[in-house]
Formats: structure tokens, C-alpha cells, sequence
């Protein structure tokens, strides 16, 4: 995308061309043309932007953006305001091969050849989306560039677009010549460029997934400065599937283009075979496809990051929970120790998904419980099930877990003490011990520690049985505090003496916010929770 950059500010007149870029983590060409560059030279400059287009930053960027498969539709918004206050100007879509798989931007495509105005879509063809494409459209893209766009069967024109190709997609001098030809078009056209990923360096253009994103490298080796060789969530996932994949051929693991999510590199997916499906950035089809297959008598998981399940929300509701179809959804980066940027942030899943009926939604604390969750949640067949997966490092410790996920809405009770009670759910489960610890210090009070195991549920006859010893309960969660798990054992005690502390995260949308601060101003820190208690 640098030639192509380069080629469209040579052209177009931004910011009176409107130039929209999908998801926009390759508009840093963009921002180093429009202004921003000490961002990307010098080092006490490098958070004077973000990693996504953001029109805080400037006039050229017109959206914040940072999922997939919008940018056509958004576009389509500014051309028709375009429209309605006659003015001129030309909109561009600029749009990866990847990204048209998922189904908002074949909603934009559809659309676009009845808007009657000018629209320029630029397909960035490299043929590769973060792993391998997948899908029936790509054949056809390949179709295009083995033709060098001379293809009768052309999906574009099939949509009614205009269509021009350019073969070399890395030469300024091809692309600015083609969008010269498009510029003021009366309609929508697409410009398919044809285009190596990772042009400009050896490793990037021979491992095109390894280095989709990368951590601080070394530019010679292309070793990363920092390395993590032990075990994680995502590992662990793989090894668990791999493993009662061959037990079990009705176990089927999916992914909406993230497989590494789930810890499938390149190796693992070969190994897994048919029993591996991505079906590209398109989540909705993940999640329906999940439920089909449940219901088919199949055992689907699929592995998401928690960003993204706000895109499934119907799905979910509708095709998972409505007739209870067994799928397994494994929620990855929901927490405040996940990706931090205003586009990604994994603190909403908790108030979404535990208030859909039927979803039964779990929060394991350590490897083994998170392991026994997955065991049940394959092989029983009465409930779609969650779970979410706790932020940063993953604990083992080594414990048998014996507990029977069937039976709904059962806490456990860790640490028996008394006038205290603290729920630590997830991730805080840790902390909730912490904070016990510190209140019978400061008090000389043990504090009862539960694990609740269950987000979508209470354990009216735990929560009844406190009111006897109890006069405060506190809770804890890695997520939004409205809507969210404590609110509910807030209601619960809401006609009782018992007094209820909910800690979690206020809703806001935050960006790029340094996490111990982010828990300081949320209360989240053992010695501010000690401090709220009255004695």
C-alpha cells in the first residue's frame, strides 16, 4: 500500500477527496503524507497518533476505524452527504483482498453500482488476508490477475461497477495513471490492483502470516527483541483440539480469519484438516455456521477475540441460543490486559453475552479449569456455551478439577471467613484472593473467597446463605461495570441489609490507555478496595 498511497495523494486532492482506508492499519504511508511523520521518525513523537485512521489526528482521516469490511459502506455515507449538498469531490474505498470476504463490504459492493454517483473502490489484491484467503470469490480474483483483469466471469462487473485492473501494483507510475483515468468518475468504480504483500523486505515477502504483525524485531535476522516460548491460552487450545480431534471426528474447530488466535499455525491447520474451518473475516458466518453444525449433531468451537463478538450479536441470539444449539465459543482478549486501542477493546463481552437467554458463559482462572470447561462444553448437548478466557499470563496449578459444569449457577467457595465476601470472577479472581488477604491483616477479619465459574448466572442459594455472616460483598470483573456480573449480585441483595461493592471497569471508550492507571481510576488496585471498607 506505500505506492499506492503515494499514487493517490499525487492524484486526488485530499482531504476534499475523501480517501477511506479498511481498517486502516496500513494508512501509516497516509499519515506520514499528510503531516505526521515525526510520528514514525522520532520516538518521543510515537504516540502522537494511533495505529488506525483517527480524525482527531486530522482532516485527512475521516473515520476511526479498526475492524474489517467497512470501509465501502462508509465511503457509500460520504459519497450520498456528497450528493445531497451538491457539492464535488471524489470518495475512495480502499479496500484488501482479505477484507472482502466479510459480509458488510459485499453489502457495499451491491449497493454500490445503484448510487448513481462517483465512488472509487481500490481492491489491494496481495492474495492474502492475515493467513490464506478462503472463500469461492477468491478463485475469481485469481481469475482476474491470471487474465490481467480480462476474465468474462468478473465479480465487480457482475455487481454492476465499472472495472479497471493494474498488473503491477507496487509501480507509482501504473497506479498513478490509473487513478488518473478514474478521477470524477460519475460512477462507481473499482480499481483492482494487483499487489505483493510485504514488498520491500526478503522475510515479510517469503513469510507473508508470520509477519502480518510483529513486536519490536530485529531488521537484520528479523528475530523479535522480546520472546515468549511458554505456554499461553492459545497454545493450549490447539493442543486440547488436536488432541480430541482424533478421539472424536465430530470435533471441529473455527475461525472468522485469525486461526493463531486459537494457536492453529500453518503445521496445526495441515494436521487438523476438514476438521479446521476458517471461513474468512466474516464472524456472523462463523457463528451461524458454529450453530448449524451443532445442530447437525457436530461439536463446533469457535475461537474469537472478544473485539469481535459484538459483530456475532445476532447470531448468537438468534441461531446459538434460541434453540439452544450446542456450539463452544472461546472468547480470547476480553480483558483489560488485551489490545487497548479504542477499535479493539475486550471489556464489553461480559454485559453483551451474559444477558442473551440460554448462553451459558463461563470465566475459568487457570489453564485446568479453563481445560475441564472445554470438556464439558463439547460433549454435552443442551447448551450453547462461552467461555472467556482470562487476560494476561496464564496460571496453571496443576490442580484435578471435579466439578460438574451441569450443574448451572454453582459457585465455590474457596476461603470460608465471615462479614466479608469477596467474588473474584475470571481474571480479578487472583486480586479477590489478594484482597482477602489484606482485609484480614488490616482487620484481623478472614474474608470468605468465592470463584464463580458462571457469568451468566447466580447462585441464589450461596448468595441467600451469606446474609447470615456477612455484611458486605464485594465483586470483581474484568469488564464493564453496567450491565455487567456484579450488578446482578447488587439486585440480588437489593431488599437486604448485605451491602454490595461492584469494581469493574466504568463504561467508556478508552484508547490506548496504560492499564495501571486504568485500574487505579477504577478502584481496581487491593490497597483502594481494602480502603472502601467501612468498619
Amino acid at each position: 500500500m506505500v505506492e499506492a498511497t503515494i499514487a493517490m495523494h499525487y492524484v486526488f486532492e485530499s482531504p476534499k477527496d475523501k480517501i477511506v482506508y479498511d481498517v486502516s492499519h496500513q494508512s501509516y504511508p497516509h499519515k506520514m503524507l499528510t503531516g505526521r511523520k515525526d510520528a514514525f521518525l522520532y520516538e518521543e513523537h510515537y504516540d502522537d497518533v494511533s495505529g488506525y485512521s483517527n480524525p482527531g489526528e486530522s482532516e485527512h482521516d475521516h473515520f476511526t476505524i479498526g475492524h474489517t469490511s467497512t470501509s465501502i459502506s462508509l465511503a457509500l455515507g460520504l459519497a450520498k452527504a456528497r450528493d445531497l449538498k451538491e457539492e464535488n469531490g471524489n470518495v475512495i474505498a480502499v479496500i484488501g483482498d482479505g477484507s472482502l470476504s466479510g459480509g458488510e463490504a459485499l453489502e457495499g459492493l451491491d449497493y454500490a453500482a445503484e448510487l448513481g454517483g462517483n465512488l472509487i473502490i481500490v481492491v489491494n489484491d496481495n492474495d492474502m488476508s492475515i493467513a490464506e484467503n478462503h472463500g469461492g470469490l477468491y478463485e475469481n480474483l485469481k481469475a482476474l490477475r491470471e487474465t490481467n483483469g480480462e476474465s468474462k466471469c468478473n465479480l465487480f462487473k457482475a455487481m454492476g461497477l465499472d472495472y479497471i485492473y493494474v498488473k503491477e501494483g507496487n509501480k507509482v507510475a501504473d497506479l498513478i495513471e490509473a487513478f488518473k483515468q478514474v478521477k470524477d468518475t460519475k460512477k462507481a468504480v473499482v480499481v483492482h490492483i494487483n499487489t505483493q504483500k510485504g514488498k520491500g523486505y526478503k522475510l515479510a515477502e517469503e513469510h507473508k502470516e508470520d509477519w502480518h504483525y510483529c513486536a519490536p524485531f530485529d531488521v537484520e535476522t528479523g528475530k523479535p527483541l522480546d520472546s515468549f516460548d511458554g505456554e499461553d491460552f492459545s497454545s493450549v487450545t490447539a493442543q486440547y483440539l488436536l488432541k480430541k480431534m482424533k478421539e472424536d471426528k465430530k470435533v471441529v474447530a473455527i475461525t472468522s480469519a485469525t486461526p493463531t488466535v486459537m494457536g492453529f499455525t500453518e503445521d496445526k491447520r495441515k494436521e487438523a484438516g476438514k476438521q479446521f474451518i476458517d471461513v474468512g473475516i466474516a464472524e456472523e458466518t462463523a457463528m451461524a455456521m458454529a450453530a448449524g453444525i451443532a445442530a447437525g449433531g457436530g461439536k463446533p468451537v469457535y475461537g474469537v477475540y472478544s473485539t469481535f463478538v459484538q459483530r456475532t450479536y445476532d447470531q448468537i441470539t438468534q441461531d446459538l441460543c434460541i434453540d439452544s444449539n450446542a456450539a463452544t465459543i472461546v472468547t480470547f482478549w476480553g480483558s483489560v490486559y488485551g489490545m487497548n486501542d479504542v477499535t479493539h477493546l475486550g471489556l464489553q463481552d461480559i454485559p453483551m453475552m451474559s444477558n442473551i437467554p440460554n448462553l451459558v458463559y463461563l470465566a475459568p482462572t487457570t489453564k485446568e479449569e479453563y481445560l475441564a470447561m472445554l470438556d464439558w462444553s463439547i460433549d454435552q448437548d443442551q447448551y450453547p456455551v462461552a467461555i472467556k478466557l482470562p487476560g494476561g499470563e496464564m496460571t496453571s496449578d496443576g490442580k484435578k478439577i471435579t466439578k460438574d459444569f451441569s450443574q448451572l449457577n454453582k459457585y465455590e467457595v474457596t476461603e470460608k471467613g465471615s462479614k466479608v465476601a469477596v467474588i473474584g470472577l475470571g481474571t480479578f479472581y487472583n486480586m479477590g484472593c489478594e484482597v482477602a488477604k489484606a482485609v484480614e491483616e488490616k482487620t484481623g477479619t478472614k474474608a470468605t473467597v468465592i470463584n464463580p465459574y458462571y457469568i451468566t448466572g447466580i447462585d441464589e442459594v450461596l448468595l441467600e446463605d451469606l446474609k447470615k455472616d456477612h455484611d458486605v460483598v464485594i465483586t470483581l470483573e474484568d469488564g464493564f461495570l453496567e450491565g455487567g456480573f456484579g450488578e446482578k449480585i447488587a439486585r440480588f441483595y437489593g431488599d437486604s441489609d448485605v451491602k454490595v461493592l461492584n469494581y469493574g471497569v466504568k463504561k467508556e471508550l478508552l484508547d490506548r490507555y496504560d492499564i495501571e492507571e486504568l485500574l487505579k481510576k477504577n478502584h481496581l488496585t487491593v490497597q483502594q478496595i481494602v480502603g472502601d471498607l467501612k468498619f
